[in-house]
């Protein structure tokens, strides 16, 4: 081999691993830099409709301190607060009641989410483990109205991000990205990014056309990168198992399975449960269709842990009346006054709740 030859070679070699480290480089910077933008989102967006870093509404979670008694809040949009600063949602309003009259006794997560129904809260307790609350709060049931078994509520939102689902970090700029263009195509009106788009009449001009672009490009390289480690850490399929065995009429089995999912599992894992009727629905139909839902469940949990002291059940059916313009904005969500007074109801619950002392001879049903 001549000595031109050698060089050659050693030169190609230089060559790729010189583009091979470039490529890498580049890659990491980009990871980088919407790490930042991500990072930067959360910041922006946490206090009126977002989440912090780790995925749930307010402030981030320290460590706890002695004597403290956190309760985690487990639900959909009512639970999350939709429609209002996350002070004013329920959760964080709980908090200071119960402050008021144990300072420094109690601290409360909120980690509700829009749209999620009973068969989210096993996968969000395993996921939060590590914030070692104290007591589960249940408060759901409007997203398990359908009660169409073919076609149960199975949202899990967090865990349609791979990222979260291997980390414990929710990105969120794909979300404001995207939602941020459909103000600018659709003429403020956000829910048309989730609707029919042939009844948008809104035309945007070119800028903003443009501007949406972009955005939305912008969006895709993140669920593009989601995607790609989707791939390695793909989960199951969703199912709800055996929802006859928990003696709920038809068709609230679903619903009465993923509530038992729950509380069992979080009995197991040394968590005492209170579960929460939200106040009942407003309108033709309604109403009634959510009472039935709830006396079944709450027949359920009776059947199942009637003098159990680690699992307790409140009905808050009665306390709002959802049809009152002053108390919710659209006959289900809350406005921050209907949040306040939910929040002083809970307070008494949460607080037996939290005196009472589990001992060894407890149950566990299965």
């Amino acid at each position: 081999m001549s000595a031109s030859s050698a060089i050659s070679r050693m030169s190609t070699r230089k060559r790729i691993l010189f583009a091979a480290i470039a490529v890498t480089l580049t890659f990491m910077l980009g990871l980088l830099v919407l790490l930042g933008t991500d990072i930067y989102l959360h910041g922006k967006y946490q206090r009126s409709a977002g989440v912090n870093v780790w995925g749930y509404r307010g402030p981030v979670a320290g460590r706890k301190s002695p004597g403290e008694f956190r309760i985690a809040v487990f639900g959909g949009s009512t639970a999350f607060g939709y429609g209002v600063k996350w002070e004013e949602s329920f959760p964080a309003v709980l908090e200071r009641r119960l402050d008021a009259a144990k300072p420094g006794g109690y601290s409360v997560v909120n980690l509700g989410y829009n749209n999620e129904g009973a068969y989210s809260f096993t996968f969000t307790m395993k996921d939060y483990a590590y914030l070692h609350y104290d007591m589960a709060l249940l408060y759901e049931g409007y997203n398990d109205l359908m009660g169409d078994p073919s076609r149960p509520n199975l949202s899990v939102f967090r865990h349609e991000s791979p990222i979260f689902r291997a980390t414990g970090y929710l990105p969120i700029f794909p979300i404001v990205f995207k939602e941020k263009a459909a103000m600018m195509l659709y003429g403020g009106d956000v829910g048309a990014l989730y609707r029919d788009q042939e009844k948008t009449v809104f035309r945007p001009g070119l800028a903003a056309r443009t501007s949406a672009e972009a955005l939305n490009v912008a969006a895709k390289v993140g669920q593009s990168l989601e995607r790609q480690l989707g791939r390695v850490n793909a989960e199951p399929p969703r199912h709800i198992v055996d929802p006859a065995a928990t003696g709920c009429r038809y068709p609230w089995q679903e619903y009465c399975r993923s509530i038992l999912e729950a509380v069992n599992y979080s009995l197991a894992n040394g968590t005492p449960v209170l579960v929460a009727t939200q106040p009942y629905e407003a309108g033709a139909g309604l109403r009634e269709r959510h009472v039935e839902q709830q006396a079944e469940m709450s027949a359920m949990l009776a059947r199942r842990f009637g003098g159990d002291a680690r699992v307790a059940y409140v009905n808050l059916g009665d306390v709002i009346e959802v049809s009152d313009p002053t108390l919710s904005f659209d006959r289900m969500h809350l406005t921050a006054a209907g949040n306040a007074k939910l929040a002083s109801a809970l307070v008494a619950p949460v607080m037996s709740m939290a005196g009472r002392r589990t001992t060894a001879g407890d149950r566990v049903e299965h």
